[in-house]
C-alpha cells in the first residue's frame, strides 16, 4: 500500500494520478476534506492533517510506502509515527537550496528533515527540486486584474521545474527499484528568468501583461507582510539575490529517471492558464 500525503497539492494530484495509471497497486490519498478531493476512482481517500500526526494513525495503517512533503507539519512525529505504522519506504520532497544554500534558515529545517528521516530506520528517497513553475501562482491576481507585476531580480534565470515532473520521479522511485538510498536534485529543462516566464503568460493568454523590474526592498516589504523576515530573505536570495552555479545549473535527473524530457514551463502555464485569467 502506497500512501500520498498532500494528494490534492500541485505534486500530490499528479502523483496519485500516474500511480493510478501505472496500475501501482493498492492505493491511499491523504485529504484534509475528501468531499472536495476529486481523486481518481479506485482511489483509497482518507481524511487526514499533517498538522495533526495523530490524525494519521488510520491512513497510516498497512501503508508500506509514503510520499511525505517537507516542513508541512511536525516532521519529527510524523516520521516517527509512520515508523510505528511500520512504513518501509518513505519519499521526501526536500529542496535544493539544502545543496546550494545551507546556510539560510528553511534549507536547515529542510537539512534537518532529511537527518531525521536518514536516522528513522526506514528506507527512503530524497528529492531536491528547484523553484516550482507553479510558484508563477504568486502573480496571477496582478494578472486577473489587469495591474503592473512587480518581481526584483526580474532577469535571474533559474531552471524552474513542473511540479509534475516531481510527481514522475516520486512515483518511480516508490514503484520501481534502485532508488532508495539516492538523493535526486532536480530541475526543469532550461532557465528561465521571471520576465521570461511573464512574457510567456502573456502569449499563452494572448494579451500584454504589464511588467516592472522593482527593487529588493520593495519586494521584501511585500513578501515579509506574508511571509516574515526570515523566509521573505531566504526567497529573495534564492530567486536572484544571492546565486550560485549549484542553484543555476540545469540537470537531466528527470529525463535520466522518467525516461521522457523534462516539461517546460510554457507546458505548466498552458494547463494552468485559467488560473491567470
Amino acid at each position: 500500500m502506497i500512501l500520498v500525503t498532500g494528494a490534492t497539492g500541485n505534486i500530490g494530484s499528479t502523483l496519485v494520478r500516474e500511480l493510478q495509471e501505472s496500475g501501482a497497486g493498492p492505493l491511499r490519498a491523504l485529504t484534509r476534506d475528501p468531499a472536495r478531493a476529486a481523486l481518481p476512482a479506485g482511489t483509497d481517500v482518507m481524511e487526514g492533517d499533517l498538522a495533526r500526526p495523530a490524525s494519521l494513525k488510520s491512513a497510516l495503517e498497512g501503508a508500506r510506502s509514503l510520499f511525505l512533503v517537507s516542513r508541512i507539519g511536525p516532521d519529527a512525529e510524523i516520521i516517527r509515527a509512520a515508523r510505528s505504522a511500520g512504513v518501509e519506504h518513505v519519499v521526501l520532497v526536500s529542496s535544493i537550496t539544502v545543496r546550494t544554500h545551507p546556510h539560510l534558515g528553511p534549507a536547515d529545517e529542510n537539512l534537518t528533515v532529511e537527518r531525521l528521516l536518514k536516522d528513522s530506520g526506514m528506507t527512503w528517497t530524497i528529492l531536491r527540486p528547484t523553484q516550482f513553475a507553479s510558484n508563477a501562482l504568486w502573480w496571477a491576481a496582478a494578472i486577473r486584474e489587469r495591474e503592473t507585476v512587480r518581481v526584483p531580480y526580474a532577469d535571474v534565470g533559474l531552471p524552474t521545474i513542473h511540479p509534475a515532473d516531481i510527481a514522475s520521479v516520486a512515483r518511480t522511485a516508490l514503484t520501481e527499484d534502485g532508488h532508495r538510498g539516492q538523493t535526486y536534485a532536480l530541475t526543469g529543462p532550461e532557465r528561465i528568468t521571471a520576465r521570461q516566464q511573464v512574457e510567456t503568460i502573456a502569449t499563452v493568454l494572448g494579451r500584454d501583461i504589464p511588467f516592472a523590474d522593482v527593487g529588493r526592498a520593495e519586494a521584501r516589504r511585500t513578501m515579509a507582510a506574508f511571509l516574515g523576515d526570515e523566509a521573505a530573505d531566504a526567497v529573495l536570495d534564492v530567486t536572484g539575490g544571492d546565486v550560485n552555479d549549484e542553484l543555476l545549473a540545469v540537470r537531466d535527473t528527470v529525463p535520466r529517471i522518467v525516461g521522457v524530457p523534462a516539461r517546460t514551463f510554457r507546458q505548466w502555464v498552458t494547463e494552468n492558464a485559467a488560473a491567470f485569467g
